[in-house]
């Protein structure tokens, strides 16, 4: 039971907020890279630790950075598809420009 109630207190708890720019750029690649790293060395830790309840902390951090990666995950292809269908859109525009 305290496992589950750890999990959606871990789902529901506030993450912070991610203050990059809108437009995927070095910094974003370069924090994602920092968080994989982050989650390997926890990944090692709970590989070596025997007991589950000293685990506790590092599953929650582990939960946590991935949350922080869906949502960089998310808001990267959601640039990628505003900026796709803006493109699609200057290409018909133009397209039925020079039709007329």
């Amino acid at each position: 039971i305290s496992c589950i109630n750890t999990y959606y207190y871990m789902k529901d708890k506030n993450l912070p907020d991610d203050n990059n720019s809108q437009s995927p750029d070095e910094n974003n690649l370069q924090s994602l890279d920092e968080l994989m790293k982050d989650i390997n060395q926890i990944i090692e830790q709970l590989e070596k630790e025997k007991n589950l309840e000293n685990s506790l902390n590092n599953y929650q951090k582990l939960i946590k950075l991935n949350n922080i990666i869906t949502k960089k995950f998310q808001k990267k292809s959601k640039y990628i598809n505003e900026n796709t269908k803006q493109k699609i859109k200057n290409i018909v525009n133009k397209k039925n420009a020079k039709r007329t």
